[in-house]
C-alpha cells in the first residue's frame, strides 16, 4: 500500500504527517525549533534547526506508521510563508538566520518606498502591500547588512528563498519554489506568472539569487530525494505557502470558498478563481495555486498576532496554565466585563496595516480579573477574523454564509462559538484539524496520481462540529462598536 507524506513548516515547529487515500492521519510527528530575538520586534529562526528537525520529524513518522520509505509516492511541502533563508550553493550552509515574517526589522524600507511613490506598483502588480511582512523588503535588508550574503553574491553562490525552496534544497538539491509562495515576496507579478524585472530593480534583488517558480502540483517533480536521506528516490512533487495549502485541504475548490486558520496568527482565504480581485478594503490578492496551466487566485486577510496571543498568557506573563483551561475559562466566564485586548505585538495587519501599533488593553477596572483578560484574549482572536470578513464580504461583492475553519486554536470551541456569534456566519470545523498538511499531501498525491483529481478530493472532506450565531443583532453591533474604539487607541502608538 501507497502513503503521502506532507511537511509542514510551521512558525512554532515543524510536522511531518503521513496520510492514506482516504485523507485520513497515519501517522505525525512534530518537533518545537527555538525563537530567537535579537531586538525588539526582529523575529529570527535557525535554519540549520528547521532542517534538522525536518529531518526527524519525516523519519520518525514513517517509522511510527511501521512503513518503508518506497511506501510514500510522493512528498509535499507547506511553509511559514515569506519567511527568507539565505544559504552559500556550495557549502549549502546558510549565511543568516531566518528573518520570520513576523520581523518589523524593515519597517523603514518600507515607509521609504512608500515616500518615494512605489505603493501603486508594488500593489498593483503583486496584489500585496509595502509592509515588513512580506520576503522582498527582507530580502533588501540582508542584501544591504549581511557581509557574509554579501560576499556569496560576488561569488556567484548566493541562493535566497522562502523556507520551503530552503527544505526542497536539502531534500533535492533543486533551487525551486511554487506560484503561491512566490507572490507573497513583494517581486513576483501575479497577473504575467512570473519574477517581475522592474520589481527587482527597485528592489535592488537580482533575479539569479531567486527560486525557480514551479505549479504548486508538479507532474514533473521538483526532483527527488536523495538516497542518503530517506533510503530511497521519492518524488517532491507538491509545494504551497501554508494558508494556501490549509485552502486546498479544506477542498475549497470552488469561487467563493472561504476559510479561516487559527494558529500563531490567523488567515482567511477566499478562493476568487481566475479572478485577481483587487481590494479595496486593506486585503491582499494573492495566487492560490497553480495546477497544471491554471492559475486560481485568492483574497486573503492576515491577522500576525492570535494563537501567539495565548502563548504569551501561558509563556509570557504566565496567567494561563496550560491551552487545555482554555475551554472552561470560556464556559465559566460569560463575558469580559468590558475589558478589550487588541494583541498588536508587532503591528496590525489586515485590513489596517499599521506597522507602528502595540499592543493595548482597555476597559480594566477594579474588578477584572485574570480570566476577564484570558477570555478578552480568545474573543481578540474573533475580532480580528471579523474585521478581516467584513472587508472580504465588501471586496468579493459576495455576502459569506459559510467559514470553514482549522488550526489549532479550534480546539477551544467557545472560540467557534463566539466567532458564529460575532460574526453572524456558519462555522463549519473541519474532522481533519491539520488541514494544511493534508493540503500539501493533496498538492504531491495529485502530482503523482495518487489522487485522480479535484473531486476525487472533495470526497474526503467531513465537517465535525457545526456552529451558528446565538446572539442579538443589537449585542453584536455593541460589542463591535467597542471592539473599533480599542483599534483605535492601539494604531500609530510607537514611534518610527
Amino acid at each position: 500500500m501507497k502513503f503521502v507524506l506532507s511537511i509542514d513548516q510551521g512558525t512554532t515547529g515543524t510536522r511531518a504527517m503521513i496520510f492514506n487515500h482516504s485523507g485520513e492521519e497515519v501517522s505525525k510527528s512534530y518537533i518545537k525549533h527555538k525563537q530567537i530575538f535579537p531586538k525588539p520586534g526582529w523575529v529570527e529562526h535557525n535554519p540549520e534547526e528547521i532542517w534538522g528537525n525536518s529531518l526527524t520529524v519525516i523519519k520518525e513518522a514513517i517509522s511510527s506508521a511501521d512503513l518503508d520509505s518506497n511506501q510514500i509516492c510522493s512528498i509535499g511541502v507547506t511553509n511559514q510563508r515569506e519567511s527568507i533563508v539565505a544559504w552559500n550553493k556550495e557549502t549549502k550552509k546558510p549565511l543568516h538566520n531566518a528573518i520570520v515574517w513576523q520581523c518589523r526589522r524593515t519597517a523603514e524600507i518600507c515607509d521609504t518606498l512608500k515616500y518615494d511613490g512605489f505603493f501603486d506598483i508594488f500593489n498593483n502588480k503583486t496584489g500585496l502591500v509595502l509592509d515588513p511582512y512580506f520576503s522582498g523588503t527582507k530580502i533588501k535588508w540582508l542584501l544591504a547588512n549581511s557581509n557574509k550574503v554579501q560576499d556569496q553574491l560576488k561569488q556567484n553562490n548566493l541562493a535566497v528563498g522562502t523556507i520551503d525552496s530552503w527544505l526542497i534544497w536539502n531534500l533535492t538539491g533543486k533551487h525551486v519554489t511554487d506560484y503561491s509562495n512566490a507572490s507573497r515576496t513583494l517581486l513576483f507579478n501575479i497577473h504575467s506568472g512570473e519574477w517581475d524585472n522592474e520589481l527587482l530593480e527597485i528592489m535592488k534583488v537580482p533575479q539569479s539569487i531567486l527560486p525557480e517558480v514551479r505549479p504548486s502540483s508538479d507532474k514533473n517533480f521538483y526532483g527527488l530525494t536523495k538516497n542518503k536521506i530517506l533510503g530511497s528516490e521519492i518524488p517532491v512533487a507538491g509545494c504551497a505557502g501554508d494558508q494556501q495549502a490549509a485552502l486546498f485541504g479544506q477542498t475549497c475548490f470552488d469561487e467563493g470558498d472561504v476559510k479561516n486558520t487559527y494558529g500563531t496568527g490567523n488567515f482567511m482565504l477566499m478562493n476568487s478563481g481566475n479572478q485577481a480581485i483587487k481590494s479595496e478594503t486593506g486585503l491582499l490578492t494573492t495566487i492560490a495555486w497553480k495546477i497544471d496551466n491554471k492559475l486560481t487566485y485568492a483574497l486573503e486577510g492576515s491577522v500576525f498576532i492570535t494563537g501567539a496571543a495565548i502563548q504569551w498568557l501561558e509563556k509570557g506573563i504566565e496567567i494561563l496554565e496550560n491551552k487545555e483551561e482554555l475551554t472552561k475559562i470560556m464556559q465559566e466566564t460569560p463575558d469580559t466585563q468590558g475589558v478589550f485586548f487588541v494583541p498588536a505585538f508587532v503591528g496590525l495587519g489586515a485590513p489596517y496595516w499599521d506597522s507602528y501599533a502595540r499592543g493595548t488593553m482597555v476597559g480594566l477596572t477594579r474588578g477584572t480579573t485574570r480570566d476577564h483578560i484570558i477570555r478578552a484574549t480568545i474573543e481578540s482572536i474573533c475580532f480580528q477574523s471579523e474585521d478581516v470578513f467584513q472587508a472580504m464580504s465588501k471586496d468579493s461583492g459576495t455576502p459569506i454564509t459559510v467559514l470553514r475553519v482549522d488550526g489549532g486554536v479550534t480546539n477551544c470551541l467557545p472560540l467557534l462559538q463566539f466567532q458564529a456569534d460575532i460574526s453572524n456566519v456558519i462555522v463549519q470545523k473541519s474532522r481533519v484539524n491539520e488541514t494544511t498538511a493534508l493540503g500539501a499531501a493533496y498538492f504531491a498525491g495529485l502530482a503523482v496520481n495518487y489522487w485522480e483529481d479535484l473531486e476525487d478530493i472533495r470526497q474526503n472532506f467531513l465537517i465535525e462540529q457545526t456552529f451558528e450565531s446565538t446572539m442579538t443583532s443589537e449585542k453584536r453591533d455593541d460589542l463591535k462598536d467597542l471592539w473599533k474604539r480599542a483599534i483605535e487607541r492601539a494604531k500609530a502608538w510607537v514611534e518610527k
